[in-house]
């Protein structure tokens, strides 16, 4: 496995600014860019579609990382790839038969993810795994940025992880939810190869410095 990603989350950016927040991202040297798609039914908030993906995506090299928050994802894979997606990822509680579209966004050339909320086992994913490239474990409740990290989330990166060894595969483990300085040693610890992070990075003064401690 490669370096620890740090994938910077554009929910925590200023809305009016998003140009502006790609730039200070591809500034940090982050590399990835984490877009949270809500509609405001699988989750209580709305952010934003394929648009916005295909206005930023001539703005940046960078791999734009879109989480789907949405009911029904697979009327939306098409439509994101088309935009610029590099990895698509969708919520198992909102389609439990993943494999159809695990299968769906590899076909499209991209990486290919599942998400699980806080309240779901790791376990939902073993039938899968072989089908994915990101396993997005939340360790915050989706919906909204900000949060606090619920600890025991981490435990179910590590006992994944396990399962991921075990089984002799090589996807990559995000965490989503609370990442700063200090939990993201935790979440590393843990297993997470794929740190999201919103507030934290937003609010750094430092931000190349922020990444380069998480990636080391």
């Amino acid at each position: 496995m490669n370096k620890t990603i740090v994938s910077a989350s554009i929910l925590s950016a200023d809305f009016a600014d998003f140009g502006g927040a790609i730039a200070q991202i591809d500034a940090s040297g982050a590399g990835w860019i984490h877009l949270d798609v809500m509609d405001g039914s699988f989750v209580p908030n709305l952010t934003f579609g394929p648009k916005l993906v295909g206005d930023l995506r001539h703005r940046t090299k960078s791999i734009f990382d879109v989480h789907l928050m949405v009911v029904k994802p697979g009327r939306f894979i098409k439509e994101f790839a088309e935009a610029g997606s590099d990895a698509i990822t969708f919520h198992y509680e909102a389609e439990p038969d993943a494999r159809k579209y695990l299968t769906q966004i590899r076909d499209l050339g991209l990486k290919a993810g599942i998400s699980i909320a806080p309240a779901t086992s790791y376990s939902v994913l073993k039938d899968v795994m072989p089908y994915i490239d990101i396993a997005l474990i939340m360790t915050v409740n989706p919906g909204y940025g900000g949060q606090s990290l619920i600890p025991e989330c981490l435990e179910k990166a590590e006992k994944l992880a396990k399962m991921r060894e075990e089984a002799g595969l090589n996807f990559r483990i995000s965490v989503d939810g609370g990442i700063n300085d200090k939990t993201a040693e935790n979440a590393k610890k843990a297993g997470a190869d794929v740190l999201v992070m919103g507030s934290a990075f937003f609010k750094s003064e430092d931000k190349a410095g922020l990444i380069r401690r998480l990636q080391g």
